[in-house]
């Protein structure tokens, strides 16, 4: 009998083992499945990331191809939950917990059409030259792929009218205090001469290293594609977006305007911020903030013995010439020297740095007054083009100096480009990890990591940490005014007024930044719940593990499984704790 039970746990085990490893097969294959439609299904992503497979197409967004992406989407998910969780791996059930909640949040937002409202004033259809910053352009292959593709805009400005059309006549449209900013950003693309076109700037400087002869024949080619196809359908895009669009955008800002608009943002607000915090909840979060941080810039009022109102300080630092650069040059060139003194510090908070370097670029003119201060575009997976720090030059005059160290500490170094860098080469998590994430870990550790300021050395005058402290009020303001527009009722210029009472940021940049959460409803939460929640954790670290605590290692811990919604991130970094602690 001992025999037999002997037996048949050997049997067990077997069975149990070839089960694990089917489900994790049947898992893997899944993912890998899917990664490959969601490259097949947008073309430019796979382009920037530098799978060339799709370089001649820009995808189908027809209202049918959309709806069939919906289903697919939809089979997508129900085939996650056949498997079971249980018998997968430990770094499966987790990989099967995060692909299930990022299919789940797809299917739930496409009930609310957002779709059908394609036009935003921070770029999109009327600006599309601006791709050729984040795509290669180097091979005469890559320029033939790129003529290929122009040769195909005509399409895509189509797809976008007809869904334009289809929220117009169903009551969904933008707001025409944003849409009012559109008009002069096709009128760019609107010339009358070829050479005049944006489109064919890449070929007015070929590369001295390309064939004479094929030089030639691309900028010929060029000439040919965008006089017949780019100008003509810029320009029926400009008359149906000014005689037809334009004319029906909605008055009202909120998303709670539009039908079922309060269930949409509270969607919105539940996966930008991976937490069950309702939008009443997250409003009072940030007036606390708001509260809270005030009293530290006070604290730094007092010290430079400032004699006025916290209004009259903010309204100094808004106005006085010396906390402003003259020219662009002047201005780009402390950019610069900032990163460059950062990265060489970076050595006392982190053990891993990525591989991958950065740059740091302006912002294309021809979108720059309608953007915001910078932002940051992420290196692509074949190693082809480097992470992209992109800075607006546009009005130097109302870019503050003391914002220059803050600012790059979140969009490069140690903010987003080594925490995007070094997910994209963690080689054992599965593509979508690597390459997609949670926009609250993402921009929450932008957030935190402008604290991290201090401890490489910069803010060392009292301008600069009001700067610091501006950035961090300026995400506790987005709390307040994003939930006030979206959900409680707010008016754009109540909106705009809390801002100006509360940061140091300059009129452009406040009104810029309001006009950038109407358009893009809830993605503003995700900065400061994201940081509290990495704040919250650290400080759980510190006290359980006392003189043990080890910030690279905390930091390194943090980052190596890549952007985790942060419940997920705090049972990861608990357990992390727990380990140290029986350590030490």
């Amino acid at each position: 009998m001992k025999k037999i039970g002997i037996a048949c746990s050997i049997l067990w085990l077997a069975f149990s083992g070839a089960a694990l490893a089917d489900a994790n097969d049947d898992f893997r294959v899944l993912l890998d499945e899917h990664w490959q439609w969601t490259l097949k299904n947008s073309p430019v992503m796979a382009s920037m990331m530098g799978d060339r497979r799709y370089n001649r197409e820009w995808g189908d967004n027809t209202l049918s191809a959309i709806e069939d992406r919906h289903n697919e989407t939809r089979e997508f998910l129900r085939r996650v939950y056949a498997i079971d969780r249980d018998a997968l791996s430990e770094d499966d059930q987790l990989n099967y917990e995060l692909f299930r909640r990022q299919l789940q949040d797809e299917v739930d937002e496409h009930q609310f059409n957002g779709h059908l409202v394609p036009f935003s004033q921070r770029g999109g259809v009327q600006s599309l030259d601006n791709l050729t910053n984040q795509l290669r352009l180097v091979t005469v292959e890559d320029y033939d792929d790129w003529l290929a593709r122009l040769g195909k805009l005509d399409e895509v400005i189509d797809q976008t009218i007809d869904l334009a059309e289809a929220g117009r006549k169903s009551g969904m449209t933008a707001p025409r205090i944003l849409m009012q900013r559109i008009p002069d950003q096709i009128a760019v693309q609107v010339v009358e001469f070829v050479a005049d076109s944006p489109f064919f700037k890449p070929f007015a400087s070929l590369p001295e290293t390309m064939a004479a002869s094929d030089r030639e024949r691309l900028r010929a080619a060029a000439t040919e594609v965008i006089e017949e196809t780019v100008l003509p359908a810029y320009r029926k895009l400009d008359r149906y977006f000014n005689e037809t669009y334009l004319p029906a955008a909605r008055e009202s800002i909120g998303l709670s305007e539009l039908p079922n608009g309060s269930a949409w943002y509270e969607l919105r607000a539940r996966s930008y911020t991976t937490t069950r915090l309702t939008p009443d909840e997250i409003h009072r979060i940030g007036l606390d903030e708001v509260k809270r941080i005030r009293g530290e810039m006070m604290d730094i009022i007092k010290e430079v013995e400032f004699e006025g109102s916290f209004q009259d300080f903010l309204e100094h630092l808004r106005t006085d010439p010396q906390f402003y650069f003259d020219n662009p040059d002047d201005l780009y060139q402390e950019y610069l020297a900032t990163s460059k003194r950062i990265d060489p510090e970076l050595v006392k908070l982190f053990g891993k740095l990525p591989r991958m370097p950065y740059g740091v670029k302006p912002i294309p003119d021809a979108i720059a007054p309608d953007t915001t201060t910078a932002y940051y575009s992420r290196p692509a997976a074949d190693g082809s083009r480097a992470g992209i720090y992109w800075v607006n030059l546009y009005k130097p005059e109302v870019r503050p100096k003391y914002e220059i160290e803050v600012l790059s500490v979140h969009e490069a170094m140690p903010g987003h480009h080594l925490q995007i860098a070094l997910q994209q080469e963690l080689g054992d998590l599965p593509m979508f990890r690597r390459y997609m994430g949670f926009t609250a870990f993402v921009e929450g550790w932008g957030l935190y990591s402008e604290r991290l300021g201090y401890d490489l050395g910069l803010y060392q005058d009292p301008y600069s940490r009001f700067g610091q402290l501006t950035y961090d009020m300026w995400r506790a303001v987005r709390l307040v005014v994003d939930t006030g527009m979206h959900y409680k009722g707010w008016t754009r210029q109540q909106a705009i007024d809390f801002f100006k009472d509360n940061a140091a940021k300059t009129e452009l940049d406040i009104i810029n930044e309001i006009d950038r959460y109407i358009i893009w409803p809830g993605q503003a939460l995700a900065y400061k719940i994201g940081q509290l929640k990495i704040r919250t954790i650290r400080a759980r670290a510190e006290v359980a593990l006392g003189n043990a605590f080890d910030v690279r290692a905390f930091h390194d811990e943090l980052l190596g499984g890549g952007a985790l919604p942060l419940d997920i991130l705090e049972r990861r970094m608990d357990a992390w704790i727990a380990a140290q602690s029986e350590v030490n």
